[in-house]
């Protein structure tokens, strides 16, 4: 039998908007040939909600994290991310995967001066370059700083790298944010930077004004602590728990 759970954020009821679901999985399979890679995994998320998904290699979080941002299609179920299908909400989700997306050769502030670009109209260039230097002195990585200022990408250390990909993320102001392993890399000192970021995220409402959801993967859950209102655990493809931490 398929396992259902829902999760509400603390005081969703005071909003019909808010109390609206950011994501609801209704019995999504995903097969690949022969493979199931997930089976049958129903949860809801209330807008504001903020878990960190756990499971071992192959138990299909990051299956799951792609059929959220719309990437991929459930064989069976469905998927719907504020109401309407995870394609038709992109604009409202961000997701962080293994691949940082980013231009080697182009700096830091290059590469997220483009990708604002792509997401904001009728912004200068000067005004895209104050947006992004922002961005990525949130994340640690100022670059007015001497040693980064014309550093390329592809110069980072894996560290900077998936520090600036957040940074990328970020950019968007999203909804409903979806990082795989965001610690993966990461020196303790870069890890708590990059939650205290994420914890600024989630305490502020996004532009329309809706509380901003976040679900992330990671082996690190001690690490992952401060941001877990909820943990859900997956195995083997199954949703075998989501449990309420009462954290945030």
């Amino acid at each position: 039998m398929p396992m259902t759970n829902e999760l509400r954020a603390a005081g969703a009821e005071k909003s019909a908007e808010i109390a609206a679901p950011a994501l609801v999985l209704d019995r999504v399979s995903r097969l690949y040939g022969s493979f199931v890679a997930l089976r049958e995994v129903s949860v809801t998320l209330a807008a504001g909600s903020s878990v960190v998904m756990l499971g071992e290699n192959g138990a299909g979080k990051s299956t799951l994290l792609k059929l959220i941002a719309g990437l991929t299609s459930p064989t069976y179920g469905s998927v719907s991310v504020f109401g309407e299908s995870p394609q038709d909400q992109r604009g409202r989700i961000a997701y962080m995967s293994h691949a940082t997306m980013l231009y080697d050769e182009l700096t830091g502030l290059e590469n997220l001066t483009y990708f604002g670009s792509l997401h904001t109209d009728g912004a200068s260039r000067g005004e895209l370059e104050l947006q992004a230097a922002e961005a990525l002195r949130e994340v640690g990585l100022d670059p007015e700083q001497g040693s980064l200022r014309a550093r390329r990408v592809g110069e980072y250390s894996q560290g900077m790298r998936q520090r600036a990909s957040l940074a990328r993320v970020l950019l968007s102001e999203p909804d409903l944010l979806l990082l795989d392993e965001p610690f993966s890399n990461l020196d303790v000192g870069s890890a708590q930077r990059m939650i205290e970021r994420l914890l600024a995220y989630v305490a502020e409402p996004s532009r329309s004004g809706l509380a901003r959801t976040l679900l992330l993967t990671t082996h690190q859950a001690q690490l992952a602590q401060p941001l877990a209102q909820a943990t859900l655990t997956l195995s083997q493809g199954r949703l075998v728990s989501l449990i309420e931490t009462g954290r945030l």
